[in-house]
């Protein structure tokens, strides 16, 4: 088995290659295994290119009759932009696949593995699992509901403030963590924030520090009264998504960004239809870097999946913007040190305990 977990860790890596370029698609990589030998490796590398297997075959530097496939996601069995995966597979005469996910879709889901076994191919499910699920996590999750997998940060000082107050700018943590917080934005289609947010910091909302593809900026801005002085309106870093009040405003696409209507929920754009509006453009894994008007919003309609809490060892004197409530119902499934600050990476108990 330990020769078989190597194998699937190579495949994440290549998988991992296609990051920010095949949403909504997964990512996916292959290697292909003869005596021992890997002879041919690939990935899907943007959204309608040929995937990983096809990929992989095609860069083989010897016959592939009689080897070993791997592969992070259970090869398709449906014509798409490209021709189905399992085709391939068997026109090359593999011999056996090994396979970490079963593909959650509707179409696919098992019936890859049919077409496979019914070519006489082996086929072994489940190979280093919990990585292959975790690296396409947002996928699954977009399959299941047509929602992102939607991810909060919290940045905290020691006694629980936010900020000083929101007319503000407060910096709360390290250099270093903000290094890391960039790379959780180079692993996520889109990043939200509210209209407070992006008047008072008049943020990039960019990957910086770190390698990486910057992801969609999806703004709130109910009314469409934000400036066009911004810089996320004119530094053409990345495209923009602006959410506005469905009573009074259309779908446009304008130089700034599209203009997404949204129901009014409460006085606020409601949640549950952000995340409806937002995956049918195709963003299946979302960070919300809002104030805690925003965050709050998603905790109370039970929208969030995952909590990243930076806390800082500085308190923050005369401040007023509190901190979201964290209640018991969360519980810690990563934990990461910095200089200055502590993450704690949450999840609702229930997911801990699917995990």
């Amino acid at each position: 088995m330990e020769m078989h977990i190597q194998y699937m860790d190579r495949v994440l890596d290549l998988a991992k290659l296609g990051r920010g370029n095949v949403s909504p698609n997964p990512m996916v990589g292959c290697v292909l295994v003869k005596n021992n030998k890997i002879i041919g490796e690939g990935y899907h590398k943007s959204f309608g290119t040929a995937h990983a297997e096809v990929d992989a075959l095609n860069n083989c530097i010897e016959d592939p009759s009689g080897s070993d496939l791997y592969v992070n996601l259970e090869p398709c069995n449906i014509f798409s932009k490209t021709p189905p995966c399992v085709n391939k597979i068997i026109e090359n005469g593999i011999k056996n696949v090994y396979v970490g996910c079963i593909d959650k879709n509707p179409e696919v889901n098992g019936l890859g593995i049919e077409e496979l076994k019914k070519s006489n191919i082996n086929v072994f499910t489940d190979i280093n699992f919990k990585k292959c699920y975790e690296l396409n996590i947002g996928f699954f999750n977009w399959v299941k509901t047509g929602h992102p997998w939607v991810i909060v940060k919290i940045a905290q000082s020691n006694n629980g403030f936010m900020g000083v107050d929101s007319n503000t700018t407060t910096l709360i943590t390290g250099q270093d963590t903000n290094s890391f917080s960039h790379m959780l934005r180079s692993e996520v289609d889109g990043i939200l924030v509210g209209t407070k947010t992006v008047e008072v910091d008049n943020p990039s909302l960019t990957v910086r520090n770190v390698v990486g593809s910057n992801p969609t900026r999806i703004i709130i801005d109910t009314n469409r009264k934000l400036p066009l002085s911004l810089k996320i309106f004119n530094d053409n870093e990345a495209n923009n998504i602006i959410l506005c009040n469905e009573n009074n405003f259309n779908e446009s696409s304008s130089p700034i960004g599209v203009c997404l209507p949204i129901a009014v929920k409460d006085n606020l754009l409601d949640p549950k239809d952000i995340l409806k509006s937002i995956g049918k453009k195709g963003i299946t894994k979302l960070l919300i870097e809002g104030g805690p008007t925003v965050i709050n919003s998603f905790l109370k309609e039970n929208l969030i999946n995952e909590i990243y809490l930076y806390t800082s060892n500085d308190s923050l004197n005369n401040a007023f913007l509190q901190s979201p409530h964290i209640n018991d119902e969360w519980e810690i499934f990563n934990e990461n040190e910095f200089e200055n600050d502590s993450l704690k990476i949450m999840r609702k108990k229930e997911l801990c305990l699917q995990d």
